[in-house]
C-alpha cells in the first residue's frame, strides 16, 4: 500500500514538472493585456503597466518580450530585484524558444540584449559567437557580430536606466 502511494506521489510530481500548455484563448487574452500595458507605459503609469505585464506573463510565461517589458517597468518603479528576476525569466523564455525553433536566430540576439542588461556582456558575446558558428550563413547574426552589436548595446545611452 505505501509503495502505491509513493508511486502515485511520484507520478503527480512528475506531471507537475511538465510545463503547462498555453491555449490560444490565453494568448489572445495576453495580447489584449499587453496592449493595455503598452498604453499604460505611454502614460507613464508604471504601477498599472507592471500589474498588466505581470498578468500577461502569468498567462503566457513563454513570452520573453513580455518578461523584458515587465523588467523595464519594474526598473522605472525602482524594483531592481524584481527587474532582475523578470530579465532572468526572459532569458529562459528566449532559450526555450530557440531550442524549439533553432532557425529563429532573433532569439539569440534578444538573449544577448538581456544578458547585457544583466551585466553579462561576455556571456552575450559567447552566445552570439556560438550561434554564429552553428549558423554561419545567417545574415542577422553575421551583421550583429561584424558591427560589434554587443558593444553597441553596452554603449546605448538608455541601458543604464533599465539595468538592475
Amino acid at each position: 500500500m505505501s509503495r502505491l502511494v509513493l508511486v502515485l506521489a511520484a507520478a503527480l510530481a512528475l506531471a507537475a514538472c511538465r510545463p503547462r500548455e498555453i491555449t490560444s484563448l490565453q494568448r489572445k487574452e495576453a495580447a489584449n493585456v499587453i496592449s493595455e500595458a503598452d498604453f499604460a507605459v505611454t502614460l507613464r503609469d508604471w504601477k498599472r503597466a507592471e500589474g498588466l505585464f505581470a498578468r500577461a506573463v502569468q498567462l503566457c510565461p513563454d513570452a520573453g518580450d513580455s518578461w523584458v517589458n515587465l523588467g523595464i517597468v519594474r526598473m522605472h518603479l525602482g524594483d531592481h530585484p524584481g527587474a532582475r528576476s523578470a530579465y532572468k525569466s526572459a532569458l529562459s523564455a528566449y532559450e526555450d524558444d530557440f531550442d524549439l525553433n533553432p532557425a529563429n536566430t532573433q532569439d539569440v540576439l534578444r538573449r544577448a540584449y538581456v544578458l547585457v542588461l544583466l551585466g553579462r556582456a561576455d556571456e552575450a558575446r559567447s552566445a552570439v559567437d556560438k550561434a554564429r558558428a552553428r549558423y554561419p550563413q545567417d545574415r542577422r547574426l553575421r551583421s550583429f557580430a561584424e558591427s560589434r552589436g554587443v558593444d553597441g548595446l553596452i554603449a546605448s545611452p538608455g541601458l543604464k536606466d533599465i539595468s538592475p
